[in-house]
């Protein structure tokens, strides 16, 4: 890791879940300075992060968050976070009064809006904080969070989450954070289904695929998708990045959401329903620009 960081006081910090995205996301807490316990279910992962980086780590999230000025996390789904936060020996029951807690799973809006209240409840504050860059984000610190809270909270913890981004934005009030992924989430799908049918489609007319990307990519066509997954999606390569299960449960999040508020996601579903068919190709795994798989 080869990310500067900026200097700001050291914090007493907490990072509850450390897979993909969260052991990284502490190692650049630790090494921006900060004093940083972690927790993670499997306690193996935790001695190894220790053994990595320093700091320590405590068996519980409620230990792991006792005299922790901000406690971050980054866990799996809805039901995750409950049980981290409000379940037996969850951090709510060990953060100390005026404490933050900033979290980064991509989750409903309805569970951030829920921990909310509750943190209020016990005199503590709560940042929904989802993140865009995925793994090799994380690694480079150079993600983006989006937040939703209260916005002196967010002054508090904004700073110190650069370590680990390029850029964190507070959006509104609670559920703002979470709303702004699933934009984010829609606008993925969309772009990479139309990645992957411009690719077969070239691949069908006889086209040096890696020659007509590194064309469009000049223009209008440009975007992430077409510059980071272009070329892999020409070579078959999926072994990395954002997995398909991930992709379906963050769009079951979106679809889930738009029938709450009315919203109509005709493209959106469908993609969701291609996913489907990749994961019934043993695609779980796979990164999402596998979708050309169902168009060759």
């Amino acid at each position: 890791m080869s990310k500067t960081y900026e200097s700001t006081p050291a914090k007493r910090v907490a990072f509850l879940g450390l897979g993909v995205m969260g052991y990284p996301m502490a190692g650049h807490l630790q090494r921006a300075g900060h004093q940083v316990t972690v927790y993670n279910r499997t306690a193996a992962k935790s001695a190894q992060w220790v053994g990595e980086y320093g700091g320590a780590s405590d068996a519980t999230p409620e230990a792991a968050a006792q005299d922790a000025d901000i406690v971050f996390a980054c866990v799996g789904n809805d039901d995750d976070l409950r049980a981290v936060t409000i379940g037996e020996r969850g951090a709510f029951v060990g953060m100390k009064p005026g404490a933050i807690f900033v979290d980064h799973t991509t989750a409903s809006a309805e569970v951030a809006r829920e921990l909310s209240a509750e943190a209020r409840v016990l005199g503590l504050q709560f940042i929904d904080a989802p993140v865009s860059g995925g793994n090799l984000g994380a690694i480079n610190g150079a993600l983006t969070v989006m937040c939703g809270g209260d916005a002196t909270a967010f002054a508090t913890i904004q700073p110190v989450a650069m370590a680990f981004s390029k850029a964190v934005t507070l959006l509104g009030e609670s559920g703002a954070g979470q709303l702004a992924k699933m934009v984010n989430q829609i606008c993925i799908a969309g772009l990479v289904q139309g990645l992957a049918e411009a690719i077969a489609f070239g691949e069908k007319a006889g086209l040096d695929m890696k020659a007509v990307l590194g064309v469009i990519g000049k223009g209008a066509a440009q975007s992430w998708q077409m510059d980071n997954r272009g070329p892999t999606m020409v070579d078959g390569k999926f072994d990395f990045g954002f997995a398909v299960d991930w992709m379906r449960k963050d769009l079951g999040l979106v679809l889930d959401e738009a029938k709450r508020n009315g919203a109509r996601l005709p493209v959106t579903a469908l993609v969701d329903q291609f996913y489907a068919d990749v994961q019934a190709q043993g695609g779980q795994r796979w990164d999402t620009s596998s979708l050309i798989k169902r168009l060759r």
